[in-house]
Order: structure tokens, then sequence, then C-alpha cells
């Protein structure tokens, strides 16, 4: 089954150019546009999309409150990728802690595009982990969303946490700490779990601004 994608955008030129690198793509499917984040919570409950390609700043509702409303009041809502002209861009960041699962730069090479619709659908593996820890280090508030001291996570589970922020997927960290793949597997979602975090985006931001990682 193909990936099935959203693209939510005011720039029609910017949803016509992710358009034409997602659909060159044999196991990516468009199903849908949007002009604005107000409009992207009824087209998903339609349309049911794998991802939603969102652009982070629009007129009516912005990227970060679309992100929330979506998580808030969609039943198995869609992964989100965040779209965005600069990287180091303080809304990007609040859009990754309100929920969104990665980001992409409106300028990235279309071999960046489709990896990075392909990971963020996948779920394996965190996107751009160097540009999330800067982000972390440059706007992170210091106030963890989980006392990770209160998780009480078990050493192991505390060891993949630490790969996952190096942005390490199943497969690597497996490697790394001589397991099996389903072990980590296992273990991902038990540190997901005791922290709350809807995938290891949130994981990995609750980690920096704990402490328990250090963004630099």
């Amino acid at each position: 089954m193909p990936v099935t994608v959203l693209l939510v955008d005011d720039e029609p030129l910017v949803r016509a150019g992710l358009r034409a690198v997602l659909e060159a793509q044999p196991d990516i499917e468009v199903v849908g546009e949007a002009a604005d984040g107000a409009a992207v919570i009824p087209l998903v409950r339609q349309l049911r999309p794998d991802v939603v390609a969102m652009d982070v700043r629009m007129p009516l509702l912005d990227g970060i409150e679309a992100t929330r409303a979506v998580l808030r009041t969609v039943e198995d809502p869609p992964k989100i990728l965040v779209v965005t002209t600069f990287e180091n861009d303080e809304y990007v960041y609040e859009a990754l802690r309100a929920g969104a699962d990665g980001f992409l730069l409106k300028r990235a090479r279309p071999a960046e595009i489709v990896n990075a619709v392909r990971l963020v659908a996948e779920g394996d593996s965190l996107l751009f982990p160097a540009a999330v820890r800067a982000l972390a280090s440059e706007y992170g508030n210091g106030a963890a969303r989980t006392a990770l001291a209160e998780v009480a996570l078990t050493e192991r589970e505390a060891a993949v946490l630490r790969l996952m922020a190096r942005g390490l997927s199943n497969a690597e960290i497996a490697g790394q700490l001589i397991v099996g793949t389903e072990t980590v597997k296992t273990h991902v979602s038990a540190v997901l779990a005791k922290l709350g975090a809807r995938d290891r985006t949130q994981a990995v931001i609750a980690a920096y601004e704990s402490g328990f990682v250090a963004p630099s």
C-alpha cells in the first residue's frame, strides 16, 4: 500500500512542487491539498492520510495549532511533517513540542523530501536528529514535559532513549546493544509509554528538556 499524503500550504507553488516530487514515487500518493490549517481536520477525517505535510506558518491557523487540533480531536491521527523555510525557526520547535513528528525544509532536494515522508511514515527513527538537538538547545525552556526522574526507566530503556536521541533506527540500536530488533521495539514502546510520548520525536524532546540528554 502506498504512503498517502495530505499537503497543507498557503502557497500553491509549494503544494504543486511537493505534489510533483511525491507523486513521481510509486509508493507515495498525494490524496488531497489544503491552503490553511483550518481545513486540516475535516480533510484528515475524510481522506485518512498516513502523513500530513503542513506549512508551519499560515494566515488563519498555523501548523502549530493545526497539529494540536488534529492530535486532540482525530482518532488514530496521521503523522505530521511540518514544512518550513528556516530550520532554526522557533515555530518549528513549538510544532514538534505540540506533537509533530518531524519537519521538512522547503528548499530540500527531491530525494530529501521523499525520504522525509517515508521516514516519518515508518516512525522507526528520528528525522534530522542534529537539527532537533540544535532547536532544543536554542528554544528548549528547560521545563521537562515529563519528569524523567519519576518515570523509572530501566537501565536498558535509558540506553535505548539515548540512542534514539542520536537518531539511530531500531536496527542500529539493536546492533549497538547486541540484541534483536524486536527486543528494541519492545523497549522503545515502553519508553514512549512511560514518557507519555506519541512517538520518538516527543520522547527525545522530553529527554532534552529534562536534561536527561544534553542538547549540545
